[in-house]
């Protein structure tokens, strides 16, 4: 029996361990044969005063609805109490959403701006919906707001029936600077002031240039040049949408610099969304944006970018242990290369057999089967 030069016990294994990274394939990005939407993207999912699907709509639970599905925008409608306080609530009366007419049976037509911020939070607004809501409350925009920070969601504003309400978009702004919402952080990328009142989205653009707008309806194209002077999308309904008008309304820039948005409402089914998402739209406001999100992203190929980097996290987990089967390789090569030196190995060649049988258990734990 006759003892191996270090040289050769080192060249073996080092040669071994090469041969890890080596054997270790570049893996392959699943393929999608999953139409795309217009730039390869889902529109985005927005839950129409929250998500009224599954809670009564413009509460707080709606909102917290719209969170539970992983909905990070939420639309609402404000407007305003007899003594000025900013609510939440869709129609300009109370008699669909709450229990007014119980409460105050002799105040016939029951218009949101003839009753106190008071009397307005003393209405049930969640048990027409369902009784487990019952108790649930027409929320002040500044509770909504709190909440919203709290969740951490996005939220497009609707301001409701302007005309009714004078000066309106001031108190709005106002109250969304008090509480935090027209910071740079928030302008950015978290509110989106919108109505169907042109008149007003310009009033929001001339009061706080910097807040993105949109404008409810669908401008003829001739005039949506002049729309896009002080609204950043136009924000039609589907039924009323086209792909030729989305072009027509990509075609231009709003007062930020950057091609107009199309947020189309209200889409609460799969099949209207994708044919909305094939037009090329933003976003798609729903009762039910969970339905919308999960039909619309798998048009859009998402579920395989996903897939993609799931596939390139796996890679490099599989380069990592390859680099630590090299390391093991090279402390077991240098071991072998000491004891060759010092002539201290009795048995040199089942040494060196065993290191490379580590080695090659490493590679078949690093290897695809």
């Amino acid at each position: 029996m006759s003892l191996r030069p270090a040289a050769v016990v080192t060249g073996s294994l080092a040669g071994l361990c090469a041969l890890v990274l080596a054997a270790v394939p570049a893996q392959a990005a699943p393929r999608t044969d999953a139409p795309a939407a217009a730039d390869g993207r889902a529109p985005l999912p927005v839950a129409h005063r929250g998500a009224s699907a599954y809670a009564p709509e413009n509460t707080l639970a709606a909102v917290d609805a719209a969170h539970a599905l992983g909905i990070e925008w939420v639309e609402n409608d404000v407007q305003r109490t007899k003594d000025g306080e900013l609510v939440v609530l869709h129609d300009d009366n109370l008699a669909r959403t709450t229990n007014v007419e119980q409460l105050f049976p002799d105040r016939a037509p029951w218009k949101v701006a003839d009753f106190t911020a008071a009397e307005i939070a003393r209405l049930d607004a969640g048990s027409w919906f369902a009784p487990r809501f019952a108790g649930q409350r027409v929320p002040t925009l500044e509770q909504y707001l709190r909440r919203l920070d709290r969740t951490g969601q996005n939220l497009l504003l609707e301001i409701k029936k302007p005309e009714l309400y004078p000066g309106i978009e001031a108190e709005i702004l106002r109250e969304l600077r008090q509480e935090g919402w027209l910071d740079r952080r928030h302008v950015r990328d978290k509110l989106i002031v919108q109505s169907f009142g042109a008149d007003s989205v310009r009033t929001v653009h001339r009061l706080a240039p910097d807040v993105k707008t949109g404008f409810l309806g669908t401008p003829a194209v001739g005039d949506l040049p002049r729309y896009a002077q002080f609204a950043d999308q136009i924000n039609p309904p589907h039924t009323a949408l086209s792909a030729e008008y989305v072009r027509e309304v990509h075609a231009l820039k709003g007062p930020h610099g950057k091609p107009l948005e199309v947020f189309t409402w209200t889409v609460n089914d799969a099949e209207t969304a994708r044919r909305v998402a094939g037009m090329g739209v933003d976003g798609i406001i729903s009762n039910n944006p969970d339905v919308i999100r999960d039909a619309t992203r798998s048009a859009s190929g998402e579920d395989a970018e996903e897939a993609r980097e799931e596939a390139r996290e796996e890679a490099e987990e599989a380069r990592e242990e390859a680099e630590e089967a090299r390391e093991d390789a090279r402390e077991d090569a240098e071991e072998a290369r000491e004891e060759a030196r010092r002539g201290t190995a009795t048995d040199t060649d089942s040494f060196v057999d065993s290191r490379l049988a580590g080695v090659g258990d490493l590679l078949r734990g690093v290897l695809p089967s």
